[in-house]
């Protein structure tokens, strides 16, 4: 592994052929630490016992950014993951502008942001940053791309992320910079991770287009890793991605895609 970054691979989207808690034990096994989506329907303490290390999981269970009734919801079901979160060694606890289905649009589609929604946003996300630090806990806010998978999501370019996350400027909420996302939302991924480089608290990746793993697309991820380098990150690196055939030799890419050069 490369001695800069924590490389994680999303247990949700690799070794499909296994049981959920088997993919775990496999990307452990590999050397990896492990990321998982919704934790509600898993077996907490199996995952506990596996000795995987857990880096990222959802940090909610229903809830909006951008209104009273969504945000009240929001921080009620970010306050159930915490006990889950303390059970598996305290992964960043990851956030959206919005609850997703399960086919990752909104729940709640939103065609128009308004400054009332804004100011909303930051009000409720000044109140998650101080529910994870009175928990011990970091919530992490991720971008996300309009174009492809979640289409009219509030809050979900890099752009919005990183404006509400330096405005609410506590330790407990950062940035899940998700580049795949970036990539089809934005482009310019090195001068954006620059500028969110003070509040990124994990980098998740997956190549453009088909959201696979580095090296099957159009994005120069060995370039990528040696930007990181270069500004000191020292974090997690998450694959969110399908394999596009083995898993384990996507995992294996994904590997030397940000090894030491």
């Amino acid at each position: 592994m490369s001695s800069n970054f924590t490389l994680a691979v999303c247990s949700e989207m690799v070794f499909l052929d296994l049981p959920h808690i088997e993919r775990v034990k496999k990307i452990h096994s590999l050397g990896f630490a492990v990321e998982i989506w919704d934790w509600t329907q898993k077996d907490i303490p199996a995952l506990a016992a596996t000795g995987a290390k857990f880096t990222s999981m959802t940090g909610y269970i229903t809830g909006r950014l951008g209104d009273k009734e969504g945000a009240a919801e929001l921080l009620k079901t970010a306050e159930l993951s915490i006990p889950v979160a303390h059970a598996l060694g305290n992964p960043s606890l990851n956030l959206h502008g919005t609850g997703l289905d399960n086919k990752g649009l909104p729940a709640q589609p939103c065609f128009d942001v308004t400054p009332a929604m804004w100011e909303q946003a930051e009000i409720t996300l000044n109140q998650i940053a101080d529910l994870g630090a009175a928990n011990g806990v970091t919530f992490v806010l991720e971008n996300l791309n309009l174009l492809v998978d979640h289409p009219n999501t509030p809050f979900g370019l890099a752009k919005d992320v990183i404006k509400l996350v330096k405005s609410v400027n506590k330790p407990n909420l950062k940035m899940n910079f998700d580049i795949y996302h970036a990539q089809i939302g934005e482009g310019n991924l090195i001068e954006l991770l620059q500028e969110a480089l003070p509040i990124i608290g994990e980098i998740q990746v997956a190549d453009v287009p088909g959201r696979k793993e580095p090296g099957t697309g159009e994005i120069n991820y060995p370039m990528i890793a040696k930007a990181l380098r270069e500004m000191n990150y020292v974090g997690v690196i998450g694959m969110e991605a399908w394999a596009s055939g083995d898993s384990e030799v996507a995992l294996a890419s994904f590997k030397e895609a940000f090894a030491s050069v």
